[in-house]
């Protein structure tokens, strides 16, 4: 395995090492499943300690491009969107905590992003496709009491429209839209006492879906975010998904 065997500096030493491996993996070609050198062998290679090593690695594994098995050599990781996901997720909450333009942004892309799945999902949507959709719905009706489990049960719904495009891209940014709403502005995506209204503009959704009918759909999916009736002006709510 050929490397730069160049002795790493002591500044930012771990910070080094993330770009000695990385410069390894893509100067190298390796390909997930591919493994990478020992703790040990890269010490001796780059010529610093332990905690630099396994500080690197465990960056480079929080970041979704490295596998780390206790007891066997570290692996070129293999791409996961779910993983660049999660890593976005402590940045998501600083800016969804301390910037109100962010928030309003993160809002807005949601709308935008949703009822072009609604859209989809009215064009292309199979019988399996509806079936799971009522399956889901019947799910949230009947925990409508529990509010972890009708949340839970609301992400799963707009989850299963999105993965009706096939592609997964869309499917993981549509739902981690809504989880970063959740965990840290989850008065964005539920109000106590809206369960009714929420299952009533689900079911309008897939009604819309299920019919083949796009604009409806998207329609549906439109008001159901932005809760555009009387109850949602009345509440001075914005973008709410209960």
């Amino acid at each position: 395995m050929m490397t730069d065997p160049t002795p790493i500096r002591p500044r930012k030493l771990s910070k080094a090492v993330e770009e000695r491996l990385l410069r390894m993996i893509r100067e190298e070609k390796l390909v997930p499943g591919d493994p990478l050198p020992s703790e040990r062998q890269l010490m001796e290679l780059y010529q610093v300690g332990r905690p630099a090593i396994r500080e690197a690695m465990q960056n480079l594994e929080r970041m979704g491009l490295i596998e780390i098995r206790h007891g066997g050599r570290p692996k070129v990781a293999a791409p996961s969107m779910n993983a660049l996901i999660e890593q976005m997720g402590v940045s998501m909450q600083h800016l969804l905590t301390h910037s109100s333009s962010s928030l309003d942004h993160l809002k807005e892309a949601r709308v935008l992003l949703e009822t072009s799945m609604a859209r989809i999902a009215a064009e292309r949507r199979t019988i399996a496709d509806v079936r799971d959709l009522a399956d889901l719905l019947d799910g949230q009706r009947s925990v409508r009491d529990n509010p972890i489990e009708f949340l839970a049960f609301d992400g799963r719904f707009h989850r299963r429209i999105a993965a009706i495009s096939g592609n997964p891209i869309f499917e993981s940014v549509a739902f981690a839209l809504f989880d970063w709403l959740r965990e840290f502005h989850a008065d964005l995506v539920r109000k106590p006492g809206l369960e009714a209204l929420t299952l009533e503009e689900h079911r309008a959704i897939l009604t819309a879906i299920e019919s083949g009918d796009p604009i409806a759909a998207a329609d549906a999916v439109e008001a159901h975010l932005t809760r555009a009736n009387k109850l949602y002006h009345q509440s001075n709510l914005s973008f709410l998904e209960a």
